[in-house]
């Protein structure tokens, strides 16, 4: 019994003795609940670090930084080429700010590229150039031309002389890419008109008619030599807008264009040069769900284009117009290496490191890309003299599409100049591309 003495009172009871455990305490074992004492597990702190690592490539991303350097990270997203100390069969893409070792000059995000370059006459050999092998095909009479009209580009161009002629594209293969939603899109190309007494329809998507079901979307050329671009959904009209009076012959090759920027400012152009403004045309536009993609004839094939056509764009997400321009003198060319690789510029560590981390961000242009195979890091932490490999796992993906991969703990050869290097492998245009847009190295 004891008693235990307090300002104003005493308690009474019984003291229990205290139960410390099983085994001896010292600086590396701690009581645990159980009452014995145990050796405290190192902190693994690789997810952490990865998290800060991600963090940091979404802030240089935001703040447009071309490198970002951050007490013992790292962290490149190619804003400019800063960050590269050399490239071998890769390009870095000045406007999707990626590197890739398929190049291609086709303008970023466009659907649809067609380039009549047939040294044949009457070929009927027609396909898509934009990397996105899109099914097309000639219908009618339709093909490609070799004559003394068709040589605006190239040697050849695409010929429709009315009836059921066209260049079609089915929607089970265009829908997803020709629904522009509320953002930019460019619609383009060069035209040879027959005749310019008449309505010519010149890319459609549904989008041109008085029923209901004709939803999406139509560049016309009227015959009150106006371009005409013209939206439907759901049997109302969502937009009509038209070029300002153009001066239009026949027999002639024009570039013609109509672009809607983010802003929503629809904007019609004849020869790089401005024809017309319409703001605050920001609505919604829509594929047409059931009728295929038409160029050289209207939506419900009441109407056909009569003449020559050739590069033919369709983009989504960009105006490529945003001031007069010079229309194009040749082909969109596109190259393709099936490797190729990249090394970082050196980044100087505050003390010497013999294991490094890393995040790697990168999006599937085309086809699926297998870590490790098509996309290899190495890392190094001696300017490059030793590289040792890292093996990435694949992290999530971000709503952007962006996808993450990771790498814990890599063993290097100790230094203080740390690089990294990415390996692509198994690339081609259309099947299988990939597209880095940062790396993150922790240490």
């Amino acid at each position: 019994m004891a008693i235990i003495k307090t300002t104003n009172r005493s308690i009474t009871g019984t003291i229990l003795p205290a139960n410390l455990g099983s085994g001896t305490a010292s600086s590396s074992t701690v009581l645990y609940g159980d009452s014995t004492f145990k050796t405290e597990p190192a902190f693994d702190d690789n997810k952490l670090v990865n998290d800060i690592s991600t963090l940091a490539l979404h802030q240089a991303t935001n703040n447009n930084s071309a490198k970002y350097n951050l007490t013992n990270s790292n962290v490149d997203v190619y804003q400019d080429s800063s960050a590269i100390a050399n490239l071998v069969n890769v390009t870095r893409d000045t406007t999707g700010e990626y590197i890739s070792s398929v190049s291609d000059s086709v303008p970023t995000g466009t659907q649809l590229y067609l380039k009549s370059n047939s040294a044949t006459n009457n070929s009927t050999t027609i396909s898509d150039s934009s990397g996105n092998n899109v099914p097309v095909s000639f219908q009618g009479n339709a093909k490609n031309i070799v004559d003394g009209n068709s040589d605006i580009i190239g040697t050849s161009a695409y010929w429709i002389d009315n009836g059921s002629d066209r260049v079609e594209v089915s929607t089970s293969n265009f829908n997803t890419r020709a629904n522009f939603g509320t953002g930019a899109f460019t619609l383009a190309g060069y035209f040879f008109f027959n005749s310019v007494s008449a309505y010519r329809p010149l890319i459609t998507f549904g989008g041109w008619g008085t029923n209901v079901d004709y939803n999406g979307w139509s560049f016309i050329h009227e015959n009150t030599n106006k371009l005409h671009f013209y939206t439907r959904q759901g049997g109302s009209v969502l937009s009509s807008v038209k070029s300002d009076a153009l001066s239009l012959a026949g027999d002639t090759w024009y570039h013609l264009a109509v672009t809607r920027d983010g802003s929503g400012n629809i904007k019609f152009w004849k020869n790089g040069t401005l024809a017309g403004t319409h703001t605050g045309q920001s609505g919604n536009i829509y594929g047409f769900d059931d009728r295929n993609l038409q160029l050289g004839r209207n939506g419900d094939n009441s109407i056909t284009y009569a003449g020559r056509f050739d590069n033919i764009v369709i983009n989504k997400g960009y105006d490529l117009y945003t001031s007069n321009f010079t229309p194009p003198t040749t082909y969109y060319t596109a190259s393709s290496s099936a490797t190729g690789n990249y090394q970082s510029t050196a980044q100087t560590a505050n003390a010497s490191v013999n294991k490094i981390s890393g995040v790697v961000t990168y999006t599937n242009a085309s086809g699926t890309n297998t870590l490790n195979t098509d996309i290899v890091l190495q890392v190094s932490a001696n300017n490059g003299s030793n590289w040792s490999n890292a093996t990435l796992t694949a992290a999530g993906t971000f709503s952007t599409g962006v996808l993450q991969a990771v790498t814990n703990d890599i063993s290097v050869t100790a230094g203080t100049q740390l690089k990294y290097k990415i390996f692509f492998a198994n690339q081609a245009s259309g099947s299988k591309v990939a597209r880095i847009n940062g790396v993150s190295l922790s240490y």
